[in-house]
């Protein structure tokens, strides 16, 4: 092979980017290697070709299979002088970018986050989830955040993006002023608000925000036994839903402590029944004591007249046993026979 063809050989005639291996931006490896003029260029559907000229972007490319030549750079043989119908090998960088939706991005708050509760106070919350996004504007992209990179993978930039969510949505449930006790109810909303409040800053580095799921925000262990409590009491509002409620609590932890599950079961039964009649008496007390006097009381049954006693009357009489004669009441002895009565 002559040195003519050893040269020829060096000229780059398919520009091309197969595997993405979840790079968002991809450097062509063309180094000092110069693109031959009718080379083709293979820009798939889920990529767009940029070409750079000494740091300068240049010509940008759309799905597709091009055969450059200086009809379809302009900007490059504008910056490089050429003449039309220019033939002669050029260098460029070839940058190709991954143009599809990535998704399951997780993001969450790697400390508390302090928010102002109406019913609570100042409380610590921490919460997480997950995004979505995609390259909505190569050149923005490429210019701002690329920069000279060989390559650009998701992992590299979702330390940036998730900070600007995390303080995004921290910023949009502060001014909610939505209690926390109802926030669970409110997680299609909030995500739903944070894709529209982030989408600006998305926007300004050529990305879209597509999509933000708020997964759950917990709260510190102290206030959800504060919101446990209060459950508590609203269920002891109720007298009877008060009682039935401690007696599943008492069986629920019997259940939990298998070996005085007998004596605890009755124990927590016991401690119910007696709460709930405590609050009955009580109860009656104030309601009788609120009561106000009827003018005409209605009057209570006389009682029924008790049987007579079993006991002889006072002064009757006694015979003897042996003689038959009368005796007198208090006698011991019978006057006619003797005999003791």
């Amino acid at each position: 092979m002559g040195l003519f063809d050893f040269i020829k050989g060096q000229f780059i005639e398919v520009i091309e980017w197969l595997d993405d291996k979840g790079d968002l931006v991809h450097r062509f490896p063309a180094y000092d290697n110069a693109i031959k003029m009718g080379a083709k260029l293979i820009v798939r559907e889920s990529q767009t070709a940029i070409f750079v000229n000494e740091g300068q972007i240049a010509d940008v490319f759309g799905p597709g299979t091009h055969t450059l030549s200086t009809q379809n750079l302009p900007v490059l043989t504008a910056l490089n002088s050429w003449k039309y119908g220019f033939n002669s090998p050029f260098k460029s960088d070839v940058y190709f970018l991954n143009m599809t939706n990535f998704t399951d991005l997780k993001w969450g708050t790697t400390n508390p986050v302090i928010m102002r509760d109406p019913e609570f106070g100042i409380i610590r919350m921490r919460g997480f989830g997950n995004y979505s996004f995609r390259i909505s504007d190569p050149v923005v992209f490429l210019k701002d955040i690329f920069g000279t990179k060989q390559e650009l993978t998701t992992a590299s930039i979702t330390g940036y993006l998730k900070s600007s969510i995390v303080s995004g949505i921290s910023d949009m449930i502060g001014e909610s002023k939505i209690p926390v006790a109802d926030l669970s109810s409110s997680y299609v909303e909030l995500s739903s608000l944070a894709v529209t409040r982030l989408q600006p800053q998305f926007s300004a580095i050529g990305l879209t925000l597509t999509s933000v799921t708020i997964e759950n925000i917990s709260l510190p262990e102290e206030v959800e036994k504060m919101i446990d409590r209060k459950s508590s009491m609203n269920i002891a509002g109720n007298l009877d839903q008060y009682m039935k409620y401690q007696t599943a609590e008492a069986i629920r932890e019997a259940a939990n402590q298998p070996e005085g599950g007998v004596a605890g079961t009755g124990a927590g039964l016991g401690a119910g029944m007696a709460m709930g009649q405590m609050m009955g008496q009580m109860m009656n007390q104030m309601t009788g004591r609120n009561a106000e006097p009827q003018s005409n009381p209605t009057p209570q049954p006389q009682s029924a007249p008790q049987p007579p006693s079993a006991q002889p009357p006072s002064g009757s009489k006694k015979f003897c046993s042996e003689c038959g004669s009368k005796l007198n009441e208090n006698a011991k002895f019978c006057s006619e026979c003797g005999s003791k009565t």
